[in-house]
């Protein structure tokens, strides 16, 4: 092979610079891709270089050489960096090793037809290489290409963090520059969500990925746009809510079951962080189970408040409800079940009787031995509020226990005071490893 392609060489470099001309031209025509990003010269010359570079590596492996394979290496990494569809550059690929086997054997009929025979054996020599070739090219490719990935999801997570802490980023970022990179209009009507962490099934569900565009409902009109920021206690999704209304988050999370917070709608992106805080608390007011398990903030504002003062709730577990906390296990629980569906039910004794299968007057039993315990009346409207402030501060006492415990169980480290308090912790780096719940955009 080396030595009929010596024989020819001259005749085959000329002939190579036409097959470089109409390949560039056809790819052009056809492929808008290339089109976009390179100029005609450019494309030609690459083309060029791509078939004399496959020549080569025929004579370097007729001699037992390896073939040479940076310079597909690079071209793929480039390709890659520059966004080029693989599939385009790998089209253009083949259809080079056509076109050359092709000027190949035009090259060998019009030396000495004879001779063609003599080049058969190399058919397979020759696919060898340009296999080799495009191997190398998709490999780079697809490396660079998860690399640009990886950075482009570090450079988004910097640039939520930037909006969801409030705090510019080392490089001087300021909220206003981070919601322009990402596509936000500075002024509008956004919203934070944020998910319990443990939550699995995001991934399933509709909206957004963990930092994608707007996304379909089932059969109903496009859902908000959702950017959601991985971080090792949770999920916080940055809403863009356009014209849809506050209770559409709910609607987007409702089939998944998971416990979220949702903080009010604000109308400027340097006012994400104030949002972030209070999905943060509305989250903390969410119930463990039973009914919706999405708080939006606004409509849980008792819950929130109790939540927001650990030492002053536990102050009025202790004042307001201490005798009936020291009763045992089963009174407690009975006692304090009865309590939360009767304010549940908005005071009605008989719609809280039904919801816990026992007579009206056996509700009202229980709330009269509950009166006494406590000193509190149930007619007396201040009263009720302790009442109810204090039965939300159980209940969110009950549950953070519950969650440390889960976490001790786990074999996680507790959570650390300023955390329970609701203090600001700081944002886990982007490069968490952790599964997220969001199909990848």
């Amino acid at each position: 092979m080396e030595r009929i392609i010596e024989e020819i060489r001259e005749d085959l470099s000329r002939r190579i610079a036409v097959a470089a001309d109409r390949l560039a031209d056809r790819t052009l025509t056809e492929d808008p891709a290339y089109a976009a990003l390179l100029g005609r010269a450019e494309l030609r010359e690459r083309i060029h270089h791509h078939l004399r570079q496959a020549v080569e590596g025929l004579v370097r492996s007729s001699r037992g050489l390896p073939v040479e394979l940076a310079d597909a290496r690079a071209t793929g990494a480039l390709r890659a960096e520059q966004g080029l569809p693989l599939a385009s550059l790998l089209r253009t690929y083949r259809r080079g090793g056509r076109v050359l086997w092709q000027t190949l054997t035009e090259a060998v009929a019009a030396h000495d037809r004879a001779a063609l025979p003599r080049l058969l054996p190399g058919a397979t020599a020759l696919w060898d290489v340009l296999d080799q070739m495009t191997d190398a090219v998709a490999e780079s490719y697809r490396r660079t290409e998860a690399a640009r990935a990886d950075r482009d999801r570090e450079r988004r997570a910097a640039l939520l963090d930037v909006l969801l802490d409030g705090a510019a980023d080392s490089g001087g970022v300021t909220a206003a520059q981070a919601a322009a990179r990402l596509g936000l209009p500075e002024r509008g009507r956004f919203a934070v969500v944020v998910v319990g962490s443990g939550g699995e099934g995001l991934s399933a569900g509709p909206g957004a990925g963990p930092t994608a565009g707007p996304a379909a409902g089932q059969g109903h009109a496009p859902a908000p746009r959702v950017l959601w920021r991985v971080r090792g206690d949770g999920e916080i999704g940055l809403v863009e809510l356009g014209h849809h209304p506050l209770e559409s988050v709910r609607e987007l999370l409702a089939p998944l079951g998971l416990r979220a917070g949702v903080s009010p709608v604000v109308g400027e992106a340097a006012e994400l962080a104030r949002a972030h805080r209070l999905a943060a608390l509305a989250l903390r007011t969410a119930p463990e189970s039973g009914g919706p398990r999405t708080a939006l903030l606004d409509e849980r504002l008792p819950a929130a408040l109790v939540a927001a003062e650990a030492e002053l709730a536990g102050r009025l577990r202790r004042v307001v409800l201490g005798p009936v906390l020291a009763l045992p296990v089963e009174d407690r629980r009975t006692l304090l079940t009865t309590l939360g569906t009767w304010l549940a039910c908005q005071g009605s004794t008989t719609s809280a009787a039904q919801r816990l299968y026992c007579h009206r007057n056996t509700v009202s039993n229980r709330l009269r031995r509950l009166e006494q315990l406590t000193g509190r009346s149930l007619t007396d409207p201040r009263h009720v509020v302790e009442l109810a402030l204090a039965h939300a501060a159980v209940v969110q006492h009950a549950a953070a226990q519950h969650a440390a415990a889960g976490r001790l169980a786990a074999g996680e480290p507790p959570t650390p005071p300023a955390a329970r308090a609701g203090a600001r912790v700081s944002p886990t780096p982007a490069g968490t490893a952790r599964r997220s719940p969001r199909r990848p955009a």
